[in-house]
């Protein structure tokens, strides 16, 4: 089957789909039933939910502000980062729940396992729970609360151990391991600007530094080199059945802003990173980085196109056409091309054409495409936990 571009069947998908999406409000109301396999999208005023299947807008949610989604890690809900802190969005219904967990600029949603961990940056709170139990109401979990008030990130393994960052509000030095009792029982604090987190094949937790990565494995924490003397990998995806990470590389500590050219893969069984380059001319930000389905590395570039890696010997495999050539904005909350994985499908946002598309990440094709009425932010959806 010959693959639709974005401006041929794809628009025309689109042009489809959107007498659904963005009819007046009695067809909006007829739209408001259960949905299937929920995708949300933040806009300037609130968040859109989109049946995954058909793309068709079901809900609409009004929510002033810059808000973030990510998945709660189970079928039903997202978690929305908001000015008061973490609430929880049922997305198949297109409610906002009564869950939440007030606090100061909620940072980082991390799911492994059959855990979610929550971090607060205004407070320092970590809270970890088992989101199957959201369907029952706010889950009775794990809460710790760092030393200090930084943004962090923690991570909750299958044997308890907590892996959380240290910092300040002036500088972020590195992480402490605490076991299921809350004792610390490993510490590195050469990891300057700790920033970001994934987790490899075998439970391999990994931070980024300024100058490389910060791994934690066999209860001890390994620094890894970025091979330079700033070589920034901040924010990184992993995948269970690789143990290879892929990471963003910045090598100018000074830009106001840098479009990085190369990106990182980090083995974590030889502690070794590698910095691969972009193709000529091909950035790309901190909401171009996933994972597929098999473990494939996944880069959504500047150039439109979403960059498939074997992150083993880092070679391109595929190059697929999806959204028109774009550039970075200056503010990091300002709209561009972002995406969201679920088994095969990557549903990826086109703000300047106020559109998604789902592509196929078994063949590249673009099998559906859907315009909205607002300018698409963040993307995300329900996610299971991997149990």
């Amino acid at each position: 089957m010959k693959r639709p571009t974005t401006l041929g069947a794809a628009a025309l998908t689109a042009a489809v789909l959107a007498l659904s999406a963005c009819g007046d409000e009695p067809e909006a109301a007829a739209a408001a039933k259960p949905v299937k396999q929920p995708v949300t999208v933040t806009y300037d005023g609130g968040i859109l939910v989109l049946d995954g299947e058909s793309l068709a807008v079901a809900h609409r949610i009004d929510l002033d502000g810059f808000n973030r989604v990510n998945p709660a890690g189970d079928d039903e809900h997202v978690f929305v980062s908001t000015t008061d802190g973490f609430r929880v969005l049922d997305a198949v219904d297109g409610t906002m729940t009564g869950i939440s967990y007030p606090g100061a600029k909620p940072g980082h949603v991390v799911r492994h396992g059959d855990r979610t961990i929550l971090f607060t940056d205004g407070t320092g709170e970590v809270n970890s729970f088992d989101p199957a139990d959201l369907a029952q109401g706010k889950p009775s979990g794990r809460t710790y609360r760092t030393a200090t008030p930084h943004h962090g990130v923690a991570v909750e393994l299958a044997d308890g151990t907590l892996v959380v960052t240290l910092g300040t509000e002036e500088s972020r030095p590195g992480a402490i391991a605490l076991d299921a009792t809350g004792k610390e029982i490993a510490r590195n604090e050469d990891c300057d600007g700790v920033h970001g987190e994934a987790v490899a094949k075998d439970d391999v937790v990994a931070l980024g530094c300024n100058d490389g990565v910060l791994l934690y494995k066999g209860g001890k924490f390994v620094k890894v080199d970025g091979g330079r003397e700033y070589a920034r990998t901040g924010n990184q995806s992993g995948s269970d059945v690789s143990p290879v990470l892929l990471g963003d590389y910045k090598v100018e500590p000074d830009a106001e802003l840098e479009r990085p050219t190369h990106f990182s893969l980090i083995d974590t069984a030889a502690n070794r990173l590698r910095a691969v380059p972009m193709p000529a001319g091909v950035s790309y930000t901190f909401r171009s980085l996933g994972r597929g389905p098999g473990g494939e590395a996944l880069i959504l570039g500047t150039d439109g196109k979403l960059h498939v890696v074997d992150p083993v010997s880092g070679r391109f495999t595929h190059a697929w056409p999806v959204v028109a050539p774009w550039q970075e904005p200056l503010d990091w909350q300002q709209p561009r091309p972002a995406y969201f994985v679920r088994g095969t499908d990557a549903y990826v946002s086109e703000p300047a054409a106020k559109m998604v598309h789902r592509l196929d990440l078994t063949t590249g094709e673009i099998t559906g495409s859907v315009t909205l009425d607002g300018v698409p932010n963040e993307i995300s959806g329900t996610l299971p936990s991997a149990r």
